[in-house]
């Protein structure tokens, strides 16, 4: 059993000489099929797994910006008309004229000073004059529903102060007015008005 192929014995005759070769063809045949090593197998390359495509992130549309030209507006144009007078003004300027005050002047302040809206300026003709102006004005802001009034200066009489809250009356004896020249002072960019009631 060691895979020889006895040979097989030379037969005389007619068929003897057919049968040997074939014998001898397939024992050849056989061995050399044995020493034949057995092909190794090819290795075959696994295909590398194929990476995940990213998720595909949708496109956010472009968002245009506009940009809206500034237009500039013409500044207002200041009025020529003077601004209208408040009540408490108005009352202001009905008392020192019932008072016969001289030369009464407003000053508009509104946005210029931190103390008032408005500043009064009147005369008187004597320093007992100014002292009844500024006493009889006192006391009418009182009643009609203003408060105490702080009066300042009325021993002397030549410049009375009367704080009427959004607007401030300066009652002056003639010659203290110019000397101080109130209007003048205030009247920058914005002339003084004469606010005299007419008589």
């Amino acid at each position: 059993m060691g895979g020889a192929i006895p040979k097989a014995p030379r037969r005389s005759g007619p068929l003897g000489d057919r049968i040997a070769p074939v014998v001898k063809t397939a024992s050849t045949l056989k061995g050399q099929t044995l020493k034949r090593k057995a092909a190794p197998a090819r290795k075959t390359k696994k295909a590398a797994p194929k990476k995940a495509a990213a998720p595909k992130t949708a496109k956010k549309p472009a968002i245009k910006k506009v940009i809206k030209k500034a237009v500039k507006k013409p500044a207002p144009k200041p009025s020529k008309k003077p601004a209208p007078q408040s009540v408490l003004l108005q009352r202001i300027i009905t008392s020192l004229d019932d008072d016969q005050a001289a030369d009464i002047v407003t000053i508009d302040l509104a946005g210029r000073s931190s103390i008032c809206d408005a500043a009064v300026i009147a005369s008187g003709r004597s320093s007992r004059h100014v002292m009844a102006i500024a006493d009889h004005l006192a006391r009418r802001l009182k009643e009609q529903g203003y408060g105490t009034r702080p009066v300042t200066g009325a021993t002397q009489g030549d410049w009375v102060l009367v704080d009427a809250g959004d607007v401030i009356v300066h009652v002056f004896r003639p010659e203290v007015r110019d000397y101080y020249d109130l209007e003048s002072m205030w009247a920058v960019g914005a002339p003084a008005q004469d606010a005299r009631s007419p008589r």
